[in-house]
């Protein structure tokens, strides 16, 4: 399916532009300048004389990296949202039902669906959203795990054999996660979703938690949150507005589908934070953002602008209207709170 044909609220930005890590700013589309230092980086490790094993690790990363960026490449305005959860779930278990109506309803707003292409809830991602609207993250492993029959010979698949790149492939491609449950893994992608967007490495998104109606898979790690990370002080009051727990899939895809209702995007601009917007804010919106987030500024206040001679880059979004202020870049969960209230009616 072409960008033309997409529903808008499935269309992101221009993935040349697409700031990794997230607090990168804007700078030219040319390379050539990384292309001599990646170079440089190889001719300094002859002359260190690195241990094979070590190179074997940065040459195996690079080109898993250098062929996922290819496959995924063609696809990257379209929006997608991450599916993880346990490869152990069967089919009739109402998680994995849960996933494939998730799955297939987040399909029929033209998203694409990306899951680690293994059994379980990944297998029910891809079933529920279709292998034209799958893409899919393999893991090599000693005892498991071949790709699902939905995404199995597909060239939006691509199988890796580290944990790290394909973690990276999951978060830096999509536009959304939901989390199912599931085992270590899906903890450990879960927990290191909300560690990116709390430190400013990920562009801000949606994180649900989403559990079949009836189960307490993830309310109990919420309870856990507040008893031992908020009480403790090891997390801040404001950190809770980073992530959704539900045993709704409604809720799941309101939560996704209400973060990009008025909010689209955000680029760093030297010393200033861009959010573009599909609207223009009204006066009394900008007030209230002046009111409750000027906490959140190092200086000035919050301006409304078109697009900035620095975004030329980008001609699709010019006419998107610009949020512009100095952001202090610490205070993210705040961040995300001010995205809400720029989305609320």
């Amino acid at each position: 399916m072409h960008a033309e044909d997409l529903p808008s609220e499935a269309i992101g930005e221009d993935e040349l532009h697409r700031p990794q890590p997230a607090d990168e700013p804007i700078t030219t589309v040319q390379s050539d300048d990384l292309f001599r230092v990646m170079r440089h980086t190889i001719d300094r490790l002859e002359r260190d004389d690195t241990a094979r094993g070590d190179l074997k690790i940065l040459s195996r990363t690079l080109r898993e990296l250098r062929y996922a960026f290819k496959v995924f490449r063609p696809y990257r305005r379209r929006r997608k949202v991450t599916i993880f959860g346990s490869a152990r779930t069967q089919p009739d278990h109402p998680d994995y039902q849960t996933a494939v109506e998730l799955a297939q309803r987040m399909a029929s707003h033209g998203w694409m669906v990306i899951t680690g292409a293994g059994g379980g809830i990944m297998e029910a991602g891809h079933k529920g959203a279709g292998r034209e609207a799958s893409m899919g993250l393999n893991i090599m492993l000693p005892f498991e795990q071949g790709a699902n029959p939905f995404i199995d010979g597909d060239p939006k698949l691509v199988t890796m054999k580290y944990f790290f790149t394909r973690k990276l492939m999951f978060v830096k491609e999509c536009s959304g996660v939901v989390c199912c449950a599931g085992g270590f893994g899906t903890l450990d992608e879960a927990l290191e979703t909300l560690t990116l967007m709390q430190t400013g490495k990920q562009t801000m998104m949606p994180l649900v938690l989403l559990d079949h109606p009836g189960g307490s898979y993830w309310s109990d790690l919420g309870v856990f949150f507040e008893k031992q990370l908020l009480k403790g002080g090891m997390i801040s009051p404001e950190d809770v507005n980073l992530y959704k727990i539900t045993n709704d899939v409604d809720v799941a895809i309101e939560e996704i589908l209400r973060f990009y209702r008025c909010y689209h995007s955000m680029r760093y601009v030297k010393d200033r934070l861009v959010l573009r917007l599909k609207d223009k804010l009204s006066g009394e919106k900008m007030e209230e953002l002046q009111t409750k987030f000027a906490d959140i500024l190092v200086s000035g206040k919050f301006e409304q602008t078109g697009a900035l001679p620095e975004e030329e880059g980008e001609p699709e979004l010019a006419d998107m209207p610009r949020l512009v202020f100095r952001f202090n870049r610490r205070a993210l969960s705040r961040l995300r709170m001010l995205i809400d209230t720029v989305n609320a009616p």
